[in-house]
Formats: structure tokens, sequence, C-alpha cells
């Protein structure tokens, strides 16, 4: 059995046509939930891409994991997909070709005088992976990375081959333009398509596979678009006008009175930018035409994999690693707690016959990040470490099982980094948030700040916030219990599993002890 775990980066749930959207084509994506499960409530754990996706790797929630944003390091001690699989032993690897957003714990490190040149050191700095190649993206690379010697390799002649070219264009005056202003997203990229970087890091997972031949794999792919710069390649920087985009969600109502949170964030540049209709009308086009070539490119990679005989002995994951305000509430960027940016695309296909039932089916169940770490160990016969992993297997779901399932999905921000904290005249320690999800109610919990809460039922697209309401004081009360008893579940003792307790529980006589005794 392979693992395939693709991530989209900054990819909305609603931005597939198998969820709905009327004008955008992911026929690949499309065509891989009729080969197995789209969970339509599936939810990040952050709205940040590396608090998010250290949730994904470690299958713990970041209250647990510790990395709450991303410029904090994910702990020396926090255990990995990639240790799992290496702890089982019989030499399988987790393997990336892409983006983690994984920053090394240097100081843990050093205090464990672990050198970063040793084996050991490389996979506790790299979050656990084996590279065939690491690419972040978002910011030039340096110049001895291995895109930027392929850029250049192919007549790309500059020092910085992204800024210059992947994410730059020439206008109409024959200058050359950046795609970090995004008045130039609808221009079409300096690079060839077939040298982007989602074209580039296909190739690099199809060339993995080739190489591997019938040794089993787990390989994590992770895409760098359709995050910013929001910069096509032709021809998919015109494939869309904003006329065959969603319209932004959003209403002046929520400018009165709003949360001093939301009100705070809505000054950053970014959400001054996307509150004007001019950015939104140049941006969204552009963010849909790199879907569509990432679904392009996806059927390439399958395609690629069914002349291998892949599809039939490979488990895939798709997801994302939180979606895109776009303009939706006056917002940019991610972060905040609404469905547009919690909630996520998620496909999976389990090929064996267990699957079979639930072959082509949306199951709206609730799933999180925190379920793919389970899911992998499961699907490939490993145990399930469960005194760390917080999340659940998806496995008795693909295979038509009705197992009690949660009711609610959790999320949390930490916003010290951010400009929002300096507004509102918090320290550090006083900027965070936790959330709680219900089929009817998202509720949040802000450290210091009023509370947020929304009537999904009522208010589907979170428009109205009744979080200082009186009258909803009775279901605030009730939400701040259920999300203080998911808190203090939490699973912080991570030295010693439950057999190890239940080994030992009331064996002190054994060891010579016998206090108490009259």
């Amino acid at each position: 059995m392979n693992v395939l775990f693709i991530m989209s980066d900054q990819l909305r749930w609603d931005h597939l046509s198998c969820a709905g959207h009327p004008y955008l084509q992911t026929a690949n994506l499309d065509a891989l939930a009729a080969r197995g499960v789209r969970f339509t409530q599936a939810y990040v754990n952050s709205g940040v891409c590396g608090p998010s996706r250290m949730s994904y790797y470690t299958g713990r929630y970041p209250i647990s994991h510790g990395a709450t944003w991303n410029r904090v390091p994910l702990s020396v001690g926090e255990m990995t997909l990639g240790e799992y699989l290496r702890a089982a032993g019989g030499g399988q690897d987790l393997w990336l070709a892409g983006k983690t957003h994984v920053q090394p714990d240097i100081e843990g490190l050093q205090r464990l005088a672990i050198e970063g040149q040793t084996e050991l050191g490389h996979l506790l700095a790299q979050g656990g992976f084996r590279e065939v190649e690491r690419y972040d993206g978002h910011h030039e690379m340096g110049p001895g990375d291995a895109y930027s010697r392929f850029l250049r390799a192919r007549g790309y002649d500059s020092e910085r081959p992204w800024s210059d070219y992947v994410i730059s264009a020439i206008d109409e005056r024959g200058q050359v333009v950046s795609g970090w202003q995004m008045r130039n997203v609808h221009m079409p990229a300096r690079v060839a398509e077939a040298h982007s970087e989602t074209a580039y890091m296909t190739s690099q997972a199809i060339d993995f596979m080739r190489r591997q031949g019938s040794q089993p794999w787990v390989l994590h792919l992770s895409y760098v678009k359709p995050h910013w710069p929001y910069m096509a390649p032709s021809p998919y920087h015109a494939h869309y006008r904003y006329e065959h985009c969603l319209p932004t969600i959003k209403s002046t109502a929520e400018l009165a009175q709003a949360h001093p949170a939301v009100a705070a964030y809505r000054q950053h540049e970014e959400c001054l930018a996307f509150a004007r209709d001019e950015v939104v009308r140049k941006v969204r086009p552009a963010y849909q035409g790199l879907i569509h070539q990432l679904d392009d490119h996806l059927g390439r990679l399958f395609n690629e994999m069914d002349g291998l005989g892949r599809l039939k002995d490979t488990l895939i994951i798709f997801c994302a690693d939180h979606g895109d305000f776009l303009g939706d509430h006056w917002l940019g960027e991610k972060e905040l707690f609404y469905d547009t940016v919690q909630r996520v695309p998620f496909i999976v296909v389990d090929p064996r016959p267990e699957a079979d039932a639930t072959r082509g089916s949306e199951d709206d169940r609730f799933v999180e990040c925190v379920d793919v770490v389970p899911t992998v160990l499961d699907a490939l016969g490993l145990p399930i470490p469960r005194h760390r992993i917080e999340g659940e297997s998806l496995l008795p779901l693909l295979h038509g099982q009705q197992p009690a399932w949660r009711q609610a999905v959790y999320s949390e921000l930490d916003y010290s980094f951010r400009e929002a904290r300096l507004q509102l005249g918090r320290s550090p320690q006083q900027s965070r948030a936790f959330s709680l999800r219900t089929a009817q109610w998202r509720y949040v919990y802000w450290l210091d700040l009023p509370e947020e809460l929304y009537d999904l039922q009522a208010d589907p697209e979170q428009l109205c916030d009744l979080g200082r309401e009186p009258a909803t004081e009775g279901v605030r009360r009730q939400m701040r219990e259920q999300l203080l008893d998911f808190l203090a579940r939490r699973k912080h003792r991570t030295t010693v599993s439950d057999e190890f307790i239940e080994q030992r529980t009331n064996q002190h006589k054994q060891a010579g002890v016998f206090y108490g005794q009259w």
C-alpha cells in the first residue's frame, strides 16, 4: 500500500466544481472524488499555514503541539508522521515534494546536542520528512535551491528567477512588473507554464514514483498554489473573467459594532485592499486560474500513476491547509474564524475493496486535519499511539461503518505576531482565541475580549455576530463549557503510553513499596 498525501495551499472549499462552483472547472479532482469520498464538512485546526500543517503532520491540535504560528518552531519533542513510519520498521519513510512550513527547533536541537548535519538532526529539523525536494515558495528561495537552478538552466537568466520571472509580468509599456502588486495579476507570468511552480513540483512527484518502481512509498506532495502572489502563467491567467467568480460574501452591517479583533484585522493592509471591489475583480479570476492549472497537473499525475499501476494500490488524500478570504467579510488573507477560511476541500480514496460501498459518495460528518496521521497509520496497518494522537482514523467512515463521531470541530488563533495585536494594545500572552463549530453554532472565545457567536442555521454566511447579545448568553455559556471540556481533554502526557500506565497501575507492592500498612 502506498500513500499520496496531497495538500494545496490556501485553497477554498467552495472552489471545486464538485463542491458546486458554477464556473470553475476541476475535472480531475471531481474524478478523484468519484473514486473515493468527498468530506463536505472538513475543517482545519488553525487558519494559518504553519500551525495548520503541524496539526496535519502530528495528528495533534495546536494547543498540544505548540507551533501556534508560522514563525514558531515545532518542538523537537513532537513526533510526526515520518517518525511513526520509521519507528514501525520495514524501512518505510515519509517523502516530501513541496512545502511544509516546518520551522526547526534550533534551541531544542542544541540543548540535546544533536548536530544538524547528522541524519537524525536533519530529519528532526525538517519535521521527519525525507526530501525529494522541499520548496516553500512565497519568497526567493536563494541561488542554490533546485527550482532556481532548474529555471536558470532553461534560460531564465537572473540571480532571482522566482522574483523576476515566476511572479512577474510584462505590462503594456514593456516594463517588468511584480505580482506582489495585485494590480498586475491579470497579466501572464513571465515564466512558461511548463516551468511554473505547479508544473515543476508535479514533475518531481512523477519522477519520484518512477524511481520507486514497485517499492512502497508514502509521499507528501504539497503545492504552494493558489496561495499569493496570485500570478498565473499563460493561458491560465486569462481562463476566467470576473463574471465567472463567486460573489463576495459581505454586508455593510458587519462593519457596524464589529468585534474588536475583527475590526483590528480589517485595518491590515491586505484587508483594506481586498475591501475594494477593483482588487477583488483583479484577484479572483487569477486565483481561479491557478486552481484550474493545479487540477490539470493533478490530471497529469493521476494519468502517470494509472500507467504505473499505482492508482490500484495507493491511498490518496487531497486537502488544503486553509482557505482565502478574497474580500469576503471585508477581509483578505486568512486566520479568523469564518468557514471561508476554516473549511477546506477534503477527498480520500482508499483503493481497496472494503471502500467500494462508499465510493463516489459525500460524507457530511465533521473531519479535522488531525485525522490524517491516524488515517495513514490505520491504512498501513500500524498502531495509532492514542496517548499522543488527537485525531481519528477515517477508515471506518470510508468502509461504510457508523462509529460514534465528533459533533464539533476545533480551531485556534495566535495573533501575537500580527499588527492587530498592536492596535488592540495586547501582550503576546493575551493574543489567543479558541473556537468550536457545531452544526448550528460557531463560537469563539477571545482572551480578554468579547466572545463571538454565529447561528449557522439562521445565518450560514456568518454576517451577524451574536456574541455580545444578552439573548444568547445561555448558548454562549453552553459553548464555553463545551470548549472547556474539550481543552481539558488534550493529550499532554506524551512520554508514556496508556498501556504502560495500565500495566503499572496499583503495582507498588511488587516493586517493594509497602506504604500505608498497619
